[in-house]
């Protein structure tokens, strides 16, 4: 690490501490050269997350998109903007979890799974864009699913 005052390579850690809920390291320094102290911080670098659409085209994770589906799906319904935060955040992680790529039916399942158990015209709104729904009928399948 160079230090901000003298430019110098050489230092040592003399204080070392998490922040922000342990995803970040702040590391308190000292220059050997000039003495003068400075603070660091350290974070761990996230893989980015790619999400292979049905067409096979891969695309990144974008987490506001799923919000988006999320918030359509839950339009006027009593689930509220935490709620679907707190979704989206369970959803990513997961994905993270599995690894560096996850497919968009996975994503859309997983969707579906925690709008089934929070509100269930979230779930067939969100279902009949993501299962692609044509007629009545499909509505009335997954109804009969549903329940």
């Amino acid at each position: 690490m160079r230090c901000p005052w003298c430019t110098a390579l050489d230092d040592k850690v003399v204080d070392s501490r998490s922040s922000e809920e342990g995803s970040t390291t702040r590391r308190r320094r000292e220059c050997l050269n000039c003495g003068r102290r400075f603070t660091t911080y350290e974070r761990v670098e996230e893989l980015p997350l790619v999400v292979i659409k049905r067409s096979g085209e891969r695309q990144p994770f974008d987490r506001a998109k799923l919000i988006r589906g999320l918030e359509a799906a839950a339009k006027n319904r009593p689930v509220d903007q935490a709620g679907i935060d707190a979704i989206a955040s369970d959803i990513e992680e997961a994905a993270r979890m599995d690894g560096p790529e996850v497919t968009s039916e996975w994503i859309g399942r997983t969707v579906l799974d925690r709008l089934r158990a929070i509100d269930e015209v979230a779930y067939l709104r969100f279902a009949s864009v993501h299962k692609g729904f044509k007629d009545a009928e499909d509505f009335e399948r997954e109804m009969g699913e549903l329940r």
